[in-house]
């Protein structure tokens, strides 16, 4: 589902905190998790984007998170999708979910559908031009997670904690309203419940972020160092990424106080039947209101 600074926090960070002949066998451990992490994608700069960031420079970033459920002889969908926008100079991070059914142009198909389809068709690359296109802002990096991957990582990190708005049952589990510590299969259940939720989609997006900001958090805690082989395990098979582990390391070094200073939004819209089909209808308002704020952390003109 979602495992972006727990590659960044835990897999670049363990290099700087292990000493010795353990911290270069672990620096090996994780550049080879890395190496098999890589997926590169055809184009090295956004068509949105005059020229290619530098992290070193600390230039501001978009990221694209996507989980899939992939199935043997099909190619899937991205059920969940979330952007973020990271800002070193005011250390802040922007995150919020495009929900899977909102109705837009799929690029590189030339017709109009769910999000989500994107994926379906054209994989990765479509989807992060389809994406583009709709938010009018470049995404310089992906991450793709395969949803089995997902009870590995909980584990890894033995639990995660979240804050529930309102009491509810699924899955055989009951989550009470507060704080509360879930475990693997707990959290899974948690972040899929829509249908007994009063704002559907929008409240499993809403506790989809909540996890994030806990895998977020315990991935960056050092404790977590110890896990780092479960962790690797975790995620070596399951996560693709255009990012780089030289990349990784520089987002440890000079964005990781990011999080400390996190945004999560909605976007705002309305379901619709159209032919048949139920989408979730954005307006061109909106759609612009997001644009311009996230030009405005990604520092763009």
């Amino acid at each position: 589902m979602k495992k972006f600074l727990l590659i960044v926090g835990i897999i670049a960070g363990v290099v700087l905190v292990a000493g010795g002949g353990y911290a270069y066998y672990l620096y090996d451990s994780v550049k080879d998790t890395a190496g098999e992490m890589h997926e590169p994608i055809s184009r090295e700069t956004s068509e949105k984007r005059t020229e290619q960031v530098d992290m070193q420079k600390k230039d501001p970033i978009s990221i694209l998170l996507m989980g899939v459920d992939e199935r043997k002889n099909d190619q899937g969908r991205s059920d969940t999708m979330i952007m973020i926008t990271l800002n070193p100079q005011d250390n802040s991070m922007y995150m919020f979910n495009i929900p899977r059914d909102t109705r837009t142009e799929i690029i590189g198909r030339g017709t109009v559908e769910k999000m989500n389809h994107a994926y379906a068709y054209g994989g990765i690359e479509m989807t992060m031009d389809t994406v583009e296109n709709f938010l009018d802002v470049p995404i310089d990096y992906y991450f793709k997670v395969n949803m089995e991957a997902f009870e590995d990582v909980v584990s890894a990190l033995n639990g995660v904690t979240v804050d529930n708005p309102f009491a509810f049952q699924y899955g055989g589990y009951t989550f009470p309203k507060g704080e509360i510590e879930l475990n693997a299969e707990e959290a899974l259940a948690f972040s899929r419940m829509r249908y007994e939720d009063p704002k559907g989609d929008l409240g499993r997006n809403d506790r989809q972020r909540e996890i994030i900001k806990s895998i977020i958090n315990e991935g960056a805690s050092v404790g977590s160092i110890n896990k780092i082989g479960d962790l690797l395990n975790a995620v070596g098979t399951n996560v693709k990424t255009n990012m780089t582990f030289e990349e990784m390391n520089d987002i440890f070094k000079n964005y990781r106080d990011a999080r400390q200073n996190m945004t999560t939004f909605e976007v705002q819209g309305h379901g619709e039947m159209i032919d048949g089909l139920w989408y979730y209808i954005v307006s061109d308002e909106e759609k612009q209101n997001i644009t311009q704020k996230l030009k405005d952390h990604l520092e763009l003109s």
